[in-house]
């Protein structure tokens, strides 16, 4: 197969659709913490915002500028965030890391639905903009965290 037809496989519709209907955008009017990621590669950016209640997301808003893969990458996220912990999200972002680094398991529900993106394995030009939105999230929950039980 050639490059150009990998990469249209790469873009499926189901990655598409996710692109297209990224929920939870906007920012928070006061987040507990507030985190901007950009990768240098490819200009993506992404700015989370959340509130933890009881150890756990209980809002969140994310402003997402980024290619079709972080849009999806964000859109999984977004559907899934509410109501987890630091430990899950992180635990998210070191699957996906390994998903797509090493091949590694898809990772753990609620943020399944990252398995649509295993086929960028090969794109490692693409790797920083779909780990964007969790390692963003990741550090956020983790100083909202921090915070509250200072």
């Amino acid at each position: 197969m050639s490059a150009e037809t990998d990469l249209i496989k790469l873009y499926s519709q189901r990655i598409l659709a996710l692109a297209a209907d990224i929920p939870r955008t906007g920012r928070l009017e006061a987040p507990d913490a507030s985190v901007k990621k950009r990768s240098p590669l490819c200009g993506s950016t992404v700015t989370v915002d959340l509130r933890m209640e009881d150890g756990r997301v209980a809002d969140y808003a994310q402003d997402v500028k980024a290619c079709a893969l972080g849009q999806a990458a964000a859109s999984v996220v977004g559907g899934a965030i509410v109501g987890c912990t630091p430990q899950q999200i992180a635990e998210a972002r070191d699957a996906l890391r390994a998903m797509l680094k090493e091949d590694g398991p898809t990772p753990p529900a609620p943020f399944d639905d990252l398995e649509v993106l295993r086929p960028a394995q090969s794109y490692k030009n693409r790797h920083a903009s779909i780990l964007l939105t969790l390692d963003a999230a990741a550090e956020a929950a983790a100083q909202a965290q921090e915070a509250q039980s200072a």
